[in-house]
């Protein structure tokens, strides 16, 4: 009788399509990322847990392949007018959200309005349209005022703020509020009833989602899902993760503390997996208030910082880091140390008196820890060592990520729940150019948190947008970092490689810079 029975629910399955797997039979991924997730919103914030995130239940109409070429994703085409300033964009067949409905062309064109009110890459690229035009149901076009020769590298933009396309009810909600609606068309559905924060986040498998034909490169090409049922759980502490991860009791951890792995690398169930791209290691000063609202007070800090203390505090292990002093990364087509020379030296005397020299009367920089992400937690205690010694006052206050991700967007001063400065990490996916670096713009109060606001900046990456040569974005991008120098929107402090740890039975191999759970898949 059993056997029988076990058939039936074979045959009953295969009758409607196998799109649903009886509970006994359905692979469950069970995943600790490297945070909670509390926030839902893949536009409003640029914390990665969330893009993570966004990559499962949403698309976008480009993607980045394995070598950063984009390349077609929810688009079925663009086509360039010959004058080169209308881009006509055909969405493919079968598209449809989570709730059935298709997509659309005005969903699409709502999606990318929201998006470039929040991005900086995506903002440049506003300053250059004429309009969009709805043509049919499945095409749009974007006219622009002049050529910009980054459109389709912009469209393509994958981490940070990603142009996630979404219902246009969902997209017309104002981009300084969080939406109060998840629904994507991707590979994944979001369980919003299993959601509890702190605990765990549960995604199944979108049994409509029709993935492109081609293998999957980079965050290109087919995503498909091969698991039922992804549950993220959040174990704040590293060594119980690891313990977990031993026990079978999770099968896959996305980024493992650096400082651990020596506890692990050697156990035969267990498979260490090193991020194709790097990770730099950022210093973020406030604009907008004392002391970082005098550029010779943002030098000073910029001298006074040494990268290798940083890297050897956060990471440890020298296989996973290394000092760079280029802003756009090293082993990228801009790498380059012009005019770095006597930045990041660790000199307090020099910086100490760059401070002299702008008046700095001792006001403290209130300087925000997360205690709970290992990658970051250790970072500030190193910045306020060194920039005591040239003579800063510091108050290092600590509190877990997703409150640093709260406080930083406060414009006000430290007593209204201000802030002067905070460390993180960027992906170099998000980091390789003048307009893709979301620190780098200076838009004013229009830029990210930290508010930077520079002429001359603007004046570059709106260059750089132009450029079409490979001479002419070189040159452009040197222009820039040697004016970060001068102006500091932000100060390099290393570059480090995440590790990701899985179980022998889990396949995992990462095509793209960015942890992607397509693809994945349990034996």
């Amino acid at each position: 009788m059993v056997k029988v029975g076990l058939l039936r629910v074979c045959l009953v399955a295969a009758a409607i399509g196998g799109t649903i797997a009886p509970a006994w039979a359905q692979k469950t991924l069970k995943v600790v990322q490297h945070s909670d997730l509390k926030i839902l919103d893949p536009i409003w914030s640029t914390a990665y847990i969330v893009r993570n995130h966004g990559y499962l239940i949403y698309d976008t109409l480009f993607a980045l392949d394995a070598k950063l070429q984009p390349q077609p994703q929810m688009a079925e085409s663009l086509a360039m007018s010959d004058d080169g300033l209308t881009a006509t964009i055909k969405l493919r067949e079968g598209l449809n959200f989570h709730d059935g409905k298709p997509v659309t062309a005005e969903d699409c064109i709502a999606s990318l309005k929201r998006w470039a009110a929040r991005d900086a890459m995506a903002q440049k690229l506003t300053e250059f349209i004429a309009e969009y035009k709805v043509v049919d149901e499945r095409t749009f076009q974007i006219v622009l005022k002049e050529k910009y020769g980054a459109l389709q590298e912009t469209l393509a933009k994958q981490s940070g703020l990603a142009p996630f396309i979404m219902p246009k009810r969902v997209a017309e909600t104002d981009p300084f509020k969080q939406i109060s609606e998840t629904v994507g068309s991707g590979p994944f559905i979001f369980k919003a009833d299993e959601w509890k924060p702190g605990d765990k986040t549960v995604y199944v498998k979108n049994p409509a989602y029709k993935p492109r034909a081609e293998p999957a490169s980079g965050l290109a090409g087919g995503k498909v899902a091969l698991v039922d049922r992804i549950e993220m759980l959040w174990i704040p502490d590293a060594q119980v993760q690891i313990n977990a991860l031993k026990r079978g009791e999770i099968d896959m951890i996305e980024s493992v503390a650096h400082d651990l792995l020596p506890t692990i690398e050697k156990d035969p169930n267990i498979r260490l997996v090193k991020s194709l791209g790097s990770l730099q290691y950022t210093f973020r000063p406030n604009w907008k208030i004392k002391p970082f609202d005098n550029a010779k007070i943002r030098q000073a800090a910029m001298v006074a910082l040494d990268q290798r203390d940083f890297l050897e505090a956060a990471i440890g292990d020298s296989r996973f880091f290394a000092t760079c002093k280029a802003l756009f990364t090293c082993n990228s087509p801009l790498a380059s140390e012009a005019g770095m020379d006597g930045m990041l030296t660790g000199n307090a005397a020099r910086a100490a008196a760059l401070l002299q020299e702008a008046g700095y009367d001792g006001t403290p920089v209130v300087m925000l820890r997360p205690s709970d992400l290992g990658v970051l937690a250790n970072l500030a205690p190193v910045a306020k060592t060194q920039l005591e010694r040239a003579g800063f006052k510091v108050d290092v206050q600590s509190m877990d990520w997703q409150t640093v991700l709260g406080r930083v967007v406060k414009m006000g001063p430290v007593s209204e729940g201000g802030w002067n400065a905070f460390l993180t990490a960027w992906a170099q996916v998000d980091i390789i150019n003048p307009v893709m670096m979301p620190y780098l713009a200076t838009n004013c109060d229009k830029a990210r948190t930290g508010w930077p606001c520079d002429t001359e900046m603007e004046k570059l990456r709106d260059a750089y947008a132009r450029a079409t040569t490979p001479q002419d974005r070189k040159r452009i991008a040197e222009a820039a970092q040697i004016l970060n120098t001068q102006i500091v929107t932000q100060v390099p402090l290393g570059e480090f490689w995440g590790v990701t740890a899985v179980r022998s039975n889990v396949i995992f191999e990462p095509t793209g810079m960015i942890t992607a759970y397509w693809g994945v898949d349990k034996r």
